[in-house]
């Protein structure tokens, strides 16, 4: 234990932004799997949906300094190609053959 008092406020400081920090990681990975969860489903609105939240989430741990902003574009870049993924599926048509004769 510390006995200078500018050192125990700052580990009372330090205990208290590893808890936020903590706690917006879990939060992060939570959002992740749901959109996970919505693209399994192939419920394109749903997916949608929980990536604004997932990437309001990426953009304030990344403001904050608990992610790496590389962290947060890699991370909102492989979302929005899943997300898009099942977005270009559903949209789809199935292409009508040619035969080149």
């Amino acid at each position: 234990m510390a006995n200078i008092k500018s050192q125990i406020k700052r580990d009372k400081q330090n205990l208290k932004s590893a808890e936020k920090n903590k706690s917006l990681k879990n939060k992060i990975k939570t959002l992740r799997k749901r959109i996970d969860a919505a693209v399994e489903k192939k419920d394109t609105q749903q997916a949608e949906l929980e990536l604004k939240t997932y990437f309001s989430a990426l953009d304030k741990a990344a403001k904050t300094g608990t992610v790496h902003k590389n962290f947060s574009a890699n991370k909102k870049s492989g979302a929005a190609k899943l997300v898009s993924s099942i977005s270009s599926a559903s949209n789809e048509k199935p292409a009508a053959k040619t035969s080149k004769k």
